[in-house]
């Protein structure tokens, strides 16, 4: 760790306190100098820390930049973010997770960035994910699974966020089948998951659940206005972008670990906003309207087409009949 992420660390502990150069000096073995260096490296990186003589060192409280020791002061996780990387700008958290995973990343390790040049939704579409407005962060895990249970990661982790978000900012959480967190009849949240499968084994290898939320934007591209909405946007207010971040993994592992029980859809279906209305379904170059009876017990979208047939989805994208397409 460097000197800088060191007295970061400390700052973070004792946030709207003051904390003396020297006991940061002594505590981390370094010179009252070498402190003094690492606050102005901190601050060029956007920290607000105050000083005051014979006080010393404070970052107040209401910093709200992304980094590893406020992540891991609201984490209650055995495995999920106990291994991370944070990083100003990534062309993709997906991408790189991807390209973690690959070579071995262990289970938990989460990629976060404050921004995406290439962010990415479901079938290429781009994901809006602007400087220092949102949380990021795509988490590598291996659970056991069948392919058939495999299935039902996103499903799982859309509640799993939901439920992270509903307890940090206060707000009631939509689903919107498969991966989309819905406020006030407005995307909020979009989630990707990307899998591997160990053929010899026929089950899981690995599978990349990318999570990109809106916390404090106020201002959308053109072709998202009346589509997207905020944390912000919602409640008035901002949140503890760290905060949500380990939120989210606290939720999330609590998730998974009882995948398998399938309790969690339940859950799902009580926040789908589909089941029930009519909807415009779209499957390669077929669009056709149909009703939404229900969520199966392995996240397929049950619909009642023309004929009156049920049928269950496992794939395609929705939208109501009159929603605006992004």
């Amino acid at each position: 760790m460097a000197l800088k992420d060191k007295v970061l660390e400390t700052l973070e502990e004792n946030r709207g306190r003051s904390v003396s150069g020297n006991k940061i000096a002594v505590s981390l073995g370094m010179t009252r100098s070498a402190v003094w260096k690492a606050v102005k490296q901190l601050r060029e990186e956007g920290y607000t820390i105050t000083a005051v003589t014979n006080r010393g060192y404070c970052l107040t409280s209401d910093n709200d930049i992304l980094n590893e020791p406020s992540i891991i002061s609201f984490l209650e996780t055995n495995a999920l973010g106990r291994k991370m990387d944070i990083f100003k700008t990534v062309d993709s958290t997906n991408s790189f997770a991807k390209s973690l995973a690959q070579l071995g990343a262990v289970h938990g390790h989460c990629v976060i960035s404050e921004q995406q040049t290439e962010g990415r939704g479901r079938q290429g579409k781009k994901f809006h994910s602007p400087n220092n407005q949102g949380v990021y962060i795509s988490v590598i895990v291996r659970p056991k699974l069948s392919v058939e249970y495999a299935l039902t990661i996103t499903s799982c982790a859309a509640v799993a966020v939901a439920e992270a978000i509903e307890k940090v900012s206060g707000l009631q959480c939509g689903i919107k089948w498969v991966n989309d967190i819905y406020v006030g009849g407005k995307k909020l949240c979009g989630i990707l998951t990307e899998a591997a499968i160990d053929v010899e084994q026929g089950g899981l290898e690995y599978a990349v659940i990318g999570i990109g939320v809106n916390v404090s934007n106020t201002v959308f591209p053109k072709e998202l206005e009346g589509i997207a909405t905020s944390i912000r946007a919602e409640t008035g207010s901002s949140v503890s972008r760290s905060q949500l971040a380990a939120e989210i993994l606290n939720c999330l592992e609590k998730r998974l670990d009882n995948i398998t029980s399938q309790d969690f859809m339940e859950e799902y279906r009580k926040r789908s906003i589909l089941i029930g209305k009519t909807i415009v379904v779209t499957q390669g170059d077929n669009s056709r309207t149909v009703e939404c009876t229900g969520i199966d017990s392995f996240g397929k979208l049950l619909v009642k087409n023309e004929k009156g047939e049920e049928e269950a989805l496992s794939g395609g994208t929705v939208r109501f009949p009159n929603e605006k397409i992004s």
